[in-house]
């Protein structure tokens, strides 16, 4: 487990642990998980990623 390692300080600078989160200046997707279900979350990047493999 990445958690336990980072915790044990075998990990430095792992973010949550002795490294801030950072958030994106500018992300190109963003999923509000607290205002959508599962299935609309994947719905909304799916819609964004597919295009992008074609």
């Amino acid at each position: 487990n990445l958690y336990k390692k980072a915790r044990a300080g075998e990990i430095r600078e792992f973010t949550g642990i002795d490294a801030p989160y950072e958030s994106p200046v500018d992300p190109e997707i963003v999923v509000q998980t607290n205002q959508q279900s599962v299935e609309e979350s994947v719905a909304s990047i799916l819609e964004r990623l597919l295009p992008r493999l074609k």
